[in-house]
């Protein structure tokens, strides 16, 4: 068995871990970081990234079903679907070997396996064998186990006809039919890649609208698009059962008023949310405090128990790789005895990459109204932007949300091309509290997508001139 001394462990290597562990060896603190699988965790090897790289794909399979409006005849069209899961892989294959690289250039050593909290300061690391291999005394501890998909009651999931979002990522070829339960980030990005292959996608949905954290009018818009796709949608429909049924899938649905329907599919997905990486840890010995599967911490990240933290996913939502790294930042910093300022979870944008693009920061306008704001709202639509349509996408618009009193931003909601990379100007505008004046008597250059939040700006304060 190998012996070590450090000053960090963190326990896995996603955007939250190896985040962690780089920017504590960055600070001089001696490093080890465990992981039992892929550097990168799930977001890097079977989340963000690679689906990422399908979702490009299906991008490019709208394009060639309308490419004739831009001036192509293409013919005989071949589509290699195990190609396009390939080239997924390779994506994530790169990525994962940046961070090996990363690693070794500042200094953090990587352990891999099974990492268990023995004692406070003490970490013990297994094999797939169950064979204790490592023995690491350290001064402080951080939890980055993630989340895996949560399955309810009734869904029979067996990864071969009833899927989690891994297996999605991996099918020789698209499903005939695909009912896809649940249908926040995860379940409209499948739903859309699918949908591009010719798949016949259902989307079923307990609350009264798709995207539900969304602000209304996203909603509202991003269900009309994918209507008009051929997708079918199921809301205030809850989920029975999921069962397997000869080659298919049988779904077994409630509406609203509590009827009863049967759905039938070749697949269904699981998409429904997360429960915390929380077992085997050693948690419950050590009396860190967890409810519901996640992780209890302060500002900080610590948890009730000295010397150990907590961070990303295993430490409860919002359930997103950026904030998963930035509080890793937060975490190892002050473990170095700086003072970093403690995540602002009210300023953490949220980004979903099916086409229409969905972006979205701050307060809804429903949460800013029950917060007792005075609201000034500006909405600009794709459709006057001259890059929009220069780029054959002139579809959607961007919703912006102002304080009357003070013209401070407090949410802004877009949907529409490239929105994702749009959010962060918006994001560091509500970091600087800038106000709906500064965003609109900033010159934005044209022609670009980015006129549409300038443009936004001006309409809630009657200035615009090109709508």
């Amino acid at each position: 068995m190998n012996q070590h001394r450090c000053d960090v462990v963190v326990i896995g290597a996603g955007p939250g871990g190896y985040v962690a562990a780089i920017r504590a060896a960055q600070l001089k603190l001696r490093t080890i970081c465990v992981e039992r699988d892929r550097l990168g965790g799930i977001c890097l090897n079977w989340g963000c990234i690679p689906t990422k790289a399908l979702l490009r794909n299906a991008e490019y399979m709208h394009f060639l079903k309308r490419a004739s409006e831009f001036g192509f005849e293409i013919g005989n069209l071949r589509i290699h679907f195990p190609r396009i899961i390939e080239r997924s892989r390779q994506v994530a294959e790169r990525m994962s070997n940046g961070i090996a690289y990363l690693f070794r250039k500042y200094g953090v050593q990587h352990i891999r396996g099974t990492a268990a909290i023995a004692d406070i300061g003490v970490v013990e690391v297994r094999d797939e064998e169950g064979t204790l291999t490592d023995r690491i005394e350290c001064q402080h501890i951080v939890i980055a186990t993630g989340a895996r998909p949560r399955i309810l009651p009734g869904i029979e999931v067996d990864r071969e006809r009833i899927l989690t979002s891994t297996e999605a990522m991996l099918l020789p070829e698209p499903p005939e039919s695909l009912i896809i339960i649940g249908a926040g980030a995860i379940g409209v990005e499948f739903a859309y890649f699918y949908n591009a292959f010719g798949t016949a996608v259902t989307l079923v949905e307990m609350m009264p609208r798709i995207v539900p954290n969304e602000d209304e009018e996203i909603s509202r818009e991003l269900e009309r698009h994918f209507k008009k796709e051929g997708i079918q949608i199921l809301t205030s429909t809850k989920v029975l059962s999921a069962k397997r049924k000869g080659k298919g899938v049988v779904v077994t649905v409630e509406k609203a008023d509590k009827t009863q329907q049967t759905l039938t599919a070749t697949m269904a997905l699981n998409a429904i949310g997360v429960q915390g990486n929380v077992e085997n840890l050693g948690l419950e010995r050590l009396g860190v405090h967890v409810e519901r599967s996640f992780i209890k911490v302060d500002p900080h990240l610590r948890t009730n128990v000295p010397g150990i933290y907590a961070i990303g996913d295993v430490a409860g939502p919002p359930w997103l790789a950026h904030k998963a790294s930035a509080e890793g930042i937060v975490c190892v910093e002050a473990i170095a005895g700086h003072t970093p300022q403690p995540v602002n979870y009210a300023n953490i944008p949220a980004c979903t990459y099916c086409q229409p693009q969905i972006a979205s920061i701050g307060m809804t306008e429903q949460q800013a109204r029950e917060a007792g704001y005075e609201l000034k709202i500006g909405k600009f639509p794709f459709s006057a932007s001259g890059k929009a349509w220069g780029i054959g996408e002139a579809r959607g618009f961007v919703k912006l949300i102002f304080d009357a009193r003070y013209g401070e931003l407090l949410g802004a909601h877009m949907i529409g091309p490239e929105v994702t990379e749009l959010i962060g100007e918006l994001g560091l505008a509500r970091n600087l509290e800038a106000t709906a004046r500064t965003l609109f008597r900033t010159v934005h250059a044209h022609p670009t997508l980015s006129e549409a939040i300038m443009e936004a700006a001006a309409v809630a304060y009657n200035e615009a001139v090109n709508f």
